[in-house]
């Protein structure tokens, strides 16, 4: 089995402990939003930073995947013509780092705040939204 197929289950492996997480995280604000004090709850940190750590990890994954099929010689003229090529290959990383960022922000947010702001929430939901985006949901779940 080469590296590649490693990486690969190991992707696709952490995508379903990611999902979880961030099923975790959506509660968890919101439950903190609307409940009566708004106080962070240390719940909420803490799957807040693991969900960050995951989105880190799979990241760092999916570019090591990433480069080892560029160096194998991907044409990126063919790549921007095919769409499922083009979401494989620049939405899906690109997407996926920028919610890695916004997680990053949203834990340093709520690590040095005791109270909920609109402002980390929408973090949050934007967070989540460029998750739900560029997540494989067809790939994952064997519909292809």
């Amino acid at each position: 089995m080469d590296i590649y197929n490693i990486l690969l289950q190991a992707h696709r492996g952490f995508a379903y402990l990611e999902l979880l997480l961030v099923a975790a995280f959506v509660v968890l604000l919101l439950v903190t939003m609307f409940g009566y004090s708004g106080n962070i709850s240390k719940a909420l940190r803490k799957v807040t930073l693991f969900t960050m750590i995951f989105f880190h990890v799979q990241f760092l994954v999916g570019i090591v995947m990433l480069i080892t099929n560029i160096t194998k010689g991907l044409d990126m003229a063919a790549v921007m013509k095919n769409a499922d090529l083009r979401f494989t290959y620049v939405e899906h990383p690109f997407s996926m780092l920028i919610a890695a960022v916004v997680m990053t922000i949203i834990n340093k947010k709520l690590k040095t705040n005791d109270k909920l702001t609109i402002p980390v929430v929408s973090l949050g939901l934007v967070a989540v939204a460029l998750f739900v985006f560029a997540f494989p949901w067809a790939r994952v779940f064997g519909v292809n």
